[in-house]
C-alpha cells in the first residue's frame, strides 16, 4: 500500500511541519508512507501528473485558506482519473466544516484538529485491514451517500510526539519550522486558535535536545509556530536563556509573542541575545479600545509600546508589528489613528493585513451583526463593513503596497523619515503616494530600484516642496541608493559632480584616516577598497534629525551588512 502525504505550500522555501509530524507520529508504517510538497506556483496539471504517475492507493491533503481552491479541483480530478484512491484531507481549512466540505470536494475522509493519533489510526486500519471508521474518533467521512462525524478526538501530550527533523539535508534553502506548544490562552475572534482551550507544553528537556539540533546543524532559520510564544513566561523565558547561552552565532529564531505581558525579568534577559538571534512577530491589529474589546484581544498598547521602544533600544532583535483592517468598529479615520500609533513605534517590519473571515472564528459566525462583508470563497477577505466603505478598503490596499514597495523593502527609508515631515501624519504620506500612484497609472508595471526612486522623487516635488528641501531630499535618496545597493549608474537627477571620481580615490588612498575610522578595513589596499566599498558626498548631515547643511563625506562597506536592518554599514569620514 502506498500513502502519499501532499502539501501545496505558499513558497518554495516553506516546508510542511503538519506532513512531517503525521509521518513521524506513524513511523512503524514508514515504508508505505511518501511526502510530496509542492507550491502554489506550480500549475495544476503539473501536481496532477506528479500524484497520478506515483500510483498512489491513499493521498492525504493539508488544507489552508491560500491552497484549498487548488486542492479542490486537484482531488476532483484524480477521483476521474484514479477513482480506486481514498483521499483524505485535514487542516484548518477543512476542520470547522467538515461535512460541508464532504459536499463540496470529493474527498472521501476529513481529519478534523490534530491529526498524528488519527492519521496512524487509519493507516494501521487499511494497512492492517482492519479498518472501522465509526470507531475513530475526529473524523467525518462519506459512506456511500451518507455523511457521517465521529466524535471529537482528545488532544494528545505532546511529548509523544517524536522530532521530525532526523535529516535536516532534505531541507537545505529551506525555512524550518517547530513547536513547543499547542493552543493558546487568548480568544482573539478572528483566529482560531481560540477554538482550542488551554495550552500544552513539550517538555523543557525536550524542547533543549531539539533546539541543539537546530544549533548543531548551523540551520539558518528556525520559525517557531507556537501561538504566543510567551504564554507562559518560565517556559519562554528556559528557551531564550538556553539558546543565548548555547548560540552558534549563525541561526536565528523567529517567534510570535505577545508584547505587553513580557516582565522585567524576560527583558533583562532579551537584551543578553547576540543581535539577530531572535525575531519577533507582534499583533497589534488595533489601537482602537472598542475594536480591541470587540474583538476579545485584551491587550494594552501602552504597554505594548514601552515594551516595543525597550527592545528596539537593545538594537538586537527585528521586530515584525500587524495591522488588521476591516475589524469591527474600525473607520477609515480609526484606521489612520491605528497606522500612525504603530508606525511611529518603528518596527523593522510593518504589516497591513486585511481581515479574513475563516472558518470557525467567532468574527465569521457574527459577520452579519458586525456589518462585515467578505469574499464567498478562500482567501474570505473583508470586502466591506458598516464603517469602511470598499472604496475605503481599496484605499488602504493602496497604502499597503507603498508600506511594502519602501518601507518593509528598507528601499527608501531615510528619506521617507524626511519626506513624512512634509505630511501632518505618516499615514497621510503613505495615502498621498499611493494616490500618486494610481494617478500615474503605476500600479500597472513593474518598476526597477532606480524607477522606485525616481518616482518617489518626482512625487515629492509635486507636493512644491522648497528648494532646499529638494537638495536634502536628493541627498537622502543618494545615501538610500548606495547604503542598500552598490550601483555605478545613478539616476539623471543624481549626477555626480566631475571632480568625485578623483576625490574618491584621494580618500581610497588616506590610509590614516581609514586606521582611525573603520579599523577592520586598515589592511586592504586602496585598489581592494574601491571594489569593495564606495564613498559618497553629500551637502547635507544625513544623520543629523534636521538635516542641517554640511558637507559630509561617507563609506560605503558592501562587504558587511547590519544583521537586523540587512543594510550595508557605512561610515562617516568627514
Amino acid at each position: 500500500m502506498k500513502i502519499l502525504l501532499t502539501a501545496l505550500n505558499a513558497k518554495y522555501i516553506h516546508s510542511s511541519l503538519a506532513l512531517y509530524c503525521l509521518k513521524t507520529y506513524a513511523k512503524e508504517f514508514q515504508e508505505h508512507i511518501f511526502l510530496s510538497e509542492y507550491t502554489i506556483n506550480h500549475k495544476e496539471d503539473f501536481i496532477l501528473q506528479e500524484i497520478c504517475r506515483q500510483e498512489p492507493d491513499i493521498v492525504c491533503f493539508s488544507c489552508y485558506i491560500w491552497n484549498i481552491a487548488m486542492i479542490s479541483n486537484i482531488v476532483d480530478n484524480i477521483k476521474k482519473i484514479l477513482p480506486y484512491v481514498t483521499i483524505i484531507l485535514g487542516g484548518p481549512e477543512v476542520s470547522y466544516c467538515a461535512e460541508e466540505v464532504l459536499t463540496q470536494i470529493s474527498a472521501d475522509i476529513v481529519i478534523r484538529g490534530e491529526g498524528e493519533a488519527t492519521f496512524y489510526e487509519i493507516v494501521k486500519g487499511l494497512i492492517t485491514n482492519t479498518l472501522e471508521l465509526q470507531s475513530i474518533h475526529g473524523i467525518t467521512y462519506r459512506k456511500g451517500n451518507d455523511i457521517f462525524s465521529t466524535q471529537n478526538r482528545a488532544p494528545i501530550d505532546l511529548n509523544d510526539l517524536d522530532f521530525v527533523y532526523d535529516n535536516i539535508d532534505a531541507f537545505q534553502n529551506r525555512i524550518l519550522y517547530y513547536e513547543t506548544q499547542r493552543g493558546c490562552p487568548y480568544c482573539c475572534q478572528y483566529c482560531l486558535s481560540s477554538i482550542e482551550k488551554g495550552v500544552r507544553f513539550l517538555s523543557l528537556e525536550r524542547v533543549e535536545k531539539d533546539l541543539q539540533f537546530f544549533l548543531d546543524n548551523n540551520v539558518p532559520q528556525v520559525k517557531f509556530v507556537d501561538r504566543t510564544f510567551n504564554a507562559n513566561e518560565n517556559h519562554a523565558n528556559h528557551i531564550w536563556n538556553y539558546l543565548i547561552e548555547h548560540d552558534n552565532g549563525v541561526t536565528n529564531f523567529h517567534m510570535e509573542i505577545t508584547a505587553d505581558i513580557l516582565s522585567e525579568k524576560s527583558l533583562l534577559l532579551l537584551k543578553k541575545a547576540r543581535k539577530g538571534l531572535f525575531q519577533f512577530e507582534i499583533g497589534v491589529q488595533s489601537t482602537n479600545p472598542h475594536t480591541i474589546k470587540a474583538i476579545q484581544r485584551n491587550t494594552s498598547f501602552e504597554k505594548l509600546k514601552t515594551v516595543v521602544k525597550r527592545i528596539k533600544q537593545y538594537g538586537n532583535i527585528h521586530q515584525h508589528l500587524d495591522l488588521i483592517a476591516g475589524l469591527p468598529y474600525e473607520d477609515y479615520h480609526s484606521f489612520r489613528h491605528s497606522f500612525n500609533d504603530v508606525y511611529n513605534l518603528q518596527p523593522e517590519q510593518f504589516q497591513l493585513g486585511f481581515l479574513k473571515l475563516l472558518k470557525g472564528s467567532g468574527l465569521r459566525e457574527y459577520a452579519e451583526q458586525y456589518g462585515i462583508v467578505y469574499r464567498k470563497n478562500a482567501v474570505y477577505e473583508v470586502l466591506y463593513t458598516k464603517e469602511l466603505s470598499y472604496a475605503e478598503i481599496c484605499r488602504l490596499k493602496q497604502v499597503e503596497e507603498m508600506v511594502e514597495t519602501y518601507y518593509n523593502s528598507g528601499k527608501a527609508y531615510y528619506t521617507i523619515a524626511c519626506a513624512i515631515h512634509y505630511f501632518e501624519t505618516p499615514f497621510d504620506f503613505y495615502e498621498a503616494l499611493g494616490d500618486y500612484f494610481l494617478k500615474k497609472d503605476y500600479y500597472a508595471v513593474q518598476h526597477s530600484k532606480m524607477e522606485l526612486y525616481s518616482i518617489l522623487y518626482y512625487f515629492m516635488i509635486e507636493t512644491e516642496c522648497t528648494a532646499e528641501y529638494q537638495e536634502i531630499l536628493k541627498d537622502c535618496l543618494k545615501f538610500d541608493i548606495f547604503i542598500n545597493d552598490y550601483v555605478k549608474t545613478l539616476p539623471d537627477w543624481l549626477e555626480e559632480a566631475p571632480d568625485e571620481k578623483q576625490k574618491r580615490w584621494d580618500y581610497f588612498n588616506h590610509t590614516a584616516l581609514i586606521q582611525q575610522k573603520i579599523p577592520h578595513l586598515a589592511e586592504q589596499t586602496p585598489k581592494q577598497l574601491s571594489k569593495r566599498c564606495y564613498i559618497g558626498f553629500f551637502h547635507y548631515d544625513i544623520f543629523s534629525e534636521n538635516k542641517c547643511k554640511k558637507e559630509t563625506v561617507i563609506l560605503f562597506d558592501y562587504g558587511k551588512r547590519d544583521i537586523i536592518t540587512a543594510k550595508y554599514m557605512c561610515y562617516q569620514l568627514v
